[in-house]
């Protein structure tokens, strides 16, 4: 084999290496924990407030409202901050359990920015720094979740590091644990820590000490202060996966399921407009969601089209028909679909994800190779002409 034959296929294997490691890059540049600084001062009666947070895509930065509560700044009295993702250029800040909110706040780029908000109505967006001293360092944080017994007033979170001792929070007895509708009490802490004691009434009643990873934990506390823990949640991980099965109108193009938990928030996708319907049998379009889901939205087109928010019973698969953005019908048994009732659309062919272009590699893969192997027959057949 001659020299230049030798150069062209080492050419063609590292372009080939070089292809493959693409997509893998691409996918580490998205996935950046890079952080910015959000300040917001906001009314008097404004108590706990946090910040729902996304991009023009529709990702998410929290799971569910009212998002991320943000920590007081004690060196700057009436200002709070919260860290979010670079990515992040649209906020809501709100307060109250989410009951009053501002408007939909659009951010410039990766820069920290201070907000202040007059009332629900007027809120103020700057890049000048409106506070003194340095910004409280990022600590990633984990939430903790306990159920206690109901002679447990105002639970409590204490927390902090064995062996060393270093405390998350200032004073006995901790920080305050808030309740959610299914009864469960969160408060989070810095991931650092890896023991905690739940505590009620002033820290009269609490819990032994109970050794934790750096997770997401769900306690569940009895009278005497006896506790079990669990990382995943009790009430959902008891409920099977459900089929979401969808008849859409023709003009609904690439239809999709967006899905959730009413009150809560919780998101069953990461982003708008959620997951694209798969084809099903006898014509439906189909999509499992876990069970505990109780709302969802069909939409079409990008999103652009969409039915109202649809309250569905948890632990049943689905059955919906809709006519128009409007009219739906729901089931939980398979219906009788009238023949004058418009086709379900096809489902739409397996899509590279939002916002990445995978299919760029491959194209670019084969017009090298396709090069490398024209370059190879040329030598070749002026290598047989010369001899």
């Amino acid at each position: 084999m001659s020299k230049v034959m030798k150069k062209i296929i080492a050419f063609c294997f590292m372009a080939v290496l070089t292809i493959a490691m693409i997509p893998q890059t691409i996918k580490a540049d998205e996935a950046t924990d890079a952080k910015k600084a959000v300040y917001v001062q906001v009314p008097q009666d404004w108590e706990n407030p946090c910040v729902w947070a996304w991009d023009d895509d529709g990702n998410n930065a929290f799971d569910a409202w009212p998002g991320e509560e943000m920590d007081a700044d004690s060196a700057n009295e009436g200002w709070y901050y919260i860290w979010v993702p670079t990515w992040v250029n649209h906020v809501i800040v709100n307060a109250n359990d989410g009951n009053v909110q501002t408007a939909e706040q659009v951010l410039d780029g990766e820069k920290d920015c201070w907000i202040t908000v007059t009332d629900a109505d007027n809120a103020e967006v700057t890049y000048d720094k409106q506070t003194t001293g340095e910004t409280p360092e990022y600590v990633e944080k984990f939430a903790i979740h306990a159920k206690v017994d109901a002679g447990w007033e105002n639970p409590c979170l204490w927390a902090w590091s064995a062996p060393d001792g270093t405390n998350a929070f200032e004073a006995w007895p901790g920080m305050e644990m808030k309740q959610d509708d299914n009864g469960w009490y969160t408060a989070k802490a810095p991931i650092w820590v890896n023991s905690i004691i739940i505590n009620a009434n002033e820290g009269s009643v609490q819990t032994d000490d109970i050794s934790i990873d750096a997770a997401e934990v769900w306690v569940t506390v009895d009278a005497d202060g006896k506790a079990d823990f669990s990382y995943t949640d009790p009430e959902k991980a008891e409920v099977a996966n459900i089929t979401v099965h969808v008849i859409t109108p023709s003009d609904w193009d690439a239809p999709c399921l967006w899905a959730w938990s009413a009150p809560d928030g919780t998101n069953a996708f990461a982003s708008w407009p959620g997951e694209a319907l798969e084809e099903g049998e006898n014509g439906w379009l189909i999509k499992e969601v876990p069970g505990w889901v109780n709302s969802i939205i069909v939409n079409g087109n990008e999103g652009s089209v969409q039915t109202s928010d649809i309250s569905v019973d948890t632990g049943k698969d689905i059955w919906l028909v809709v006519k128009d953005a409007d009219n739906f019908e729901v089931s939980y048994e398979e219906p009788q679909v009238d023949e004058a009732a418009e086709p379900a659309t096809e489902a739409p062919a397996e899509t590279a994800e939002a916002g990445s272009n995978n299919t760029a590699p491959i194209v670019i893969g084969i017009v090298v190779i396709a090069a490398a192997v024209v370059i190879i027959i040329v030598v070749a057949k002026k290598n047989a002409k010369n001899k």
